[in-house]
């Protein structure tokens, strides 16, 4: 199997700790360079045609996007470490607790950065810096909640590590090039747990090809 990402990206990086976690260790990882315009080849949209990473090409030659259905995949043929649930409530819940730090703190961080940061002038054409400091503003209810949660628990979902901490956590990384550091902003659930998962190998998975 081949997985197609862009080191770094925060989608991308979401499969590369799902698969670290899971200790999967026979899928290459094949760069795609945005800024060189790479995704918008005719043999990259072949893959996807709608030209965005990360991509997990199949041993049958089928090819499968979208961050959470991959790890969904990869579960039901990986099945441990169990990280989306072991029946059908606890995997409800966890997939509402993964949706809720998808969209309520990866998605806003993610237009605040691609609006704002002068290093993405070049895919997102053109920035709206204003509409990259609203989105900052609208990660304010999502990281309140996840402060929240962490003060209850060790991990985003409770007791045991799952997939809401790998989405959380690549939305706070991200946030690291705009100097984001959850303490300093009053987070300090946040940067304890931020700090402790950093620990993990799966933390740096992504992060080069």
């Amino acid at each position: 199997m081949k997985l197609y990402i862009t080191p770094r990206a925060p989608n991308p990086k979401r499969v590369c700790m799902f698969l670290a976690e899971k200790q999967i260790g026979d899928v290459a990882l094949v760069a795609v360079d945005l800024n060189a315009q790479e995704h918008l080849t005719p043999d990259f949209l072949r893959r996807n045609p709608l030209a965005r990473v990360p991509v997990l090409e199949l041993d049958d030659g089928r090819f499968l996007s979208e961050s959470r259905a991959i790890c969904t995949w990869l579960e039901s043929r990986f099945p441990e470490p169990n990280l989306m649930g072991r029946d059908g409530e606890e995997r409800a819940f966890l997939e509402m607790i993964d949706r809720l730090a998808e969209w309520h703190i990866l998605l806003p961080t993610g237009q605040w950065i691609r609006h704002v940061h002068p290093g993405l002038a070049g895919l997102e054409k053109p920035q709206f810096p204003a509409y990259g400091e609203r989105q900052e503003a609208a990660r304010g209810p999502g990281l309140a909640w996840l402060e929240q949660r962490l003060g209850e628990g060790p991990w985003v979902a409770g007791e045991r590590f799952s997939i809401a901490d790998i989405t959380a956590f690549c939305a706070i990384e991200f946030a690291r090039l705009m100097k984001f550091k959850p303490g300093e902003a009053g987070y300090p659930n946040i940067q304890r747990w931020r700090d402790q998962l950093a620990q993990r190998p799966s933390a740096s998975a992504g992060d080069r090809v």
